[in-house]
């Protein structure tokens, strides 16, 4: 029996649903969004497991698992299981189907047989899927047709339902770095600010950095880099709102100079800031090679 002192308040999600309606899509988009999931486990370890995320004291707040007829006759205990286990959380079942004519296409597209084909049709393994998951539908809190769905749709519909409140649909960071010492191989963009007279060529700003007052002052108080910060950060936009729309949830902008100091330093700062006011995304700031010298 589980700890009366253990609290269960986290989120559950079960996944379930027809095969080839999208349950790998949908666990891989979930799993993007920081759920911690569990693919193809038997309806009677769901306790146990979620019983263990509860002693964690929160560290797994949003379970989700992915049941399916894979489980073969441990799949049928699934209804009774959910029942015993509704009470005191919030658990939600989430139900994918699609047209037996969709899920026939899928089926041939990746030329694999159907779980429950046997020797007979992929049209044969669906009906009795469909036949043995009859109670499982009816007690689903949501069913997702996939039929007009592909990937990325699919990705963004559960991003609109299972986000958590408040969080950023797009994450992005921006890299100061030096060209000396390498592009940052998972940069997405690279903007070079070696077009800025450097810094280091100043006695006074030498041995400073970019995080400094002195040499911010500098570096934006030269030709072309105000216009520069309005113009770029102005073309980011309908970047970063593609980039949502493609389900590309996090992306690297990398911002250079020779040593990665002086001109990077500020440049990333000023870059952050304004994109930060940027509807839907949340901004990081990093600087790769500072100190390096």
């Amino acid at each position: 029996m589980p700890d009366p002192a253990v609290t269960t308040t986290g989120e559950v999600l079960i996944v379930t649903g027809m095969s080839g309606a999208g349950r790998s899509t949908v666990a891989n988009a979930l799993e993007d969004l920081d759920w911690y999931v569990v693919d193809n486990l038997p309806p009677t370890m769901l306790r146990p497991l979620l019983e263990l995320s509860d002693l964690a004291g929160g560290a797994v707040p949003r379970v989700a698992v992915v049941v399916d007829v894979r489980g073969r006759e441990l799949f049928g205990s699934l209804p009774e299981v959910t029942r015993s286990l509704r009470d005191g959380r919030q658990l939600r079942i989430v139900f994918l189907d699609a047209s037996d004519d969709v899920l026939v296409r899928r089926f041939e597209a990746v030329r694999r047989p159907h779980p429950l084909q046997a020797t007979g049709t992929i049209v044969d393994g669906i009906r009795r899927e469909r036949a043995r998951l009859a109670p499982v539908r009816e007690s689903a809190d949501l069913i997702i047709d996939t039929s007009s769905y592909n990937i990325h749709q699919l990705t963004s519909r559960v991003a609109e339902l299972f986000s958590a409140e408040g969080t950023a649909p797009h994450t992005v960071t921006v890299m100061s770095f030096g060209f000396k010492y390498g592009l940052p191989p998972d940069a997405d963009l690279v903007a070079d600010m070696r077009f800025l007279p450097n810094p280091y060529w100043t006695d006074e700003l030498r041995s400073l950095t970019g995080e400094d007052d002195a040499v911010r002052d500098f570096v934006l108080g030269q030709e072309g880099a105000l216009p520069f910060l309005e113009a770029y950060t102005a073309a980011l936009e309908p970047v970063l709102a593609g980039y949502q729309r493609e389900n590309k949830r996090h992306s690297i902008i990398a911002v250079g100079c020779t040593g990665g100091k002086h001109r990077s330093v500020v440049m990333a700062r000023e870059i952050a800031a304004r994109l930060d006011r940027t509807p839907g995304v949340a901004v990081s700031v990093t600087h790769r090679d500072l100190g390096r010298e």
